[in-house]
């Protein structure tokens, strides 16, 4: 049976954002813990997040922001054979959030090759780390689904997301496609979903 991996991006996830939620709902499910959340450098997080792959075998990754450019730095490693899904929250883009968070990442360029998984990315539609035109670039790129939440914001508890129990629903419907399209399908972008409520202002 596989493991549920769940990822943070920078800063990590606070109590209350859905991935802490996540861990509560789902006990069998393990946090990737990052030495430094405030500073991170893609070879200390790829370690840790590849330590937990090898301990646990067969896996499905759950990645917010950072955590899923993380994930899709795995493309190239041996240990991506490891991972049967990702679910791949809010992706970041490398540039915007280095403008936002000065100096903060050593992450390198932003990654573009193919992961070599069943993949889904979850975006919005007025998510200050990454436009929207650009997510649908990165997506084909990674050769993942699309699912567009609409104005989310970025997903997190500043735009509405406590617990998101549709996420639950999402890697259900991702390791089904993954125990039927071992050679992963073309990507494609699916209809809207859900679209949680979103505080006013951030519409």
């Amino acid at each position: 049976m596989a493991k549920t991996l769940i990822i943070p991006g920078l800063f990590g996830s606070d109590e209350g954002h859905w991935q802490r939620h996540w861990l509560r709902d789902h006990p069998d499910a393990a946090l990737v813990e990052q030495v430094n959340w405030n500073r991170p450098r893609l070879d200390d997080w790829r370690d840790a997040l590849e330590r937990e792959i090898l301990r646990h075998g067969i896996v499905d990754l759950v990645a917010h922001s950072l955590g899923s450019v993380l994930v899709a730095n795995l493309a190239r490693r041996p240990l991506a054979r490891h991972v049967r899904s990702a679910l791949l929250v809010a992706p970041c883009d490398l540039d915007p959030t280095d403008r936002l968070h000065p100096g903060a990442i050593d992450f390198g360029a932003m990654p573009d090759l193919p992961l070599p998984f069943s993949s889904l990315v979850v975006g919005s539609l007025n998510d200050p780390y990454m436009p929207f035109d650009r997510l649908r670039h990165v997506s084909t790129r990674w050769g993942s689904r699309l699912v567009d939440l609409g104005y989310a914001g970025h997903i997190n508890i500043a735009s509405g997301f406590g617990r998101w129990s549709h996420g639950y629903d999402l890697l259900r419907v991702l390791n089904g496609i993954a125990r039927r399209e071992p050679a992963r399908a073309q990507p494609i972008e699916l209809e809207v979903m859900d679209r949680s409520p979103v505080p006013s202002g951030l519409a």
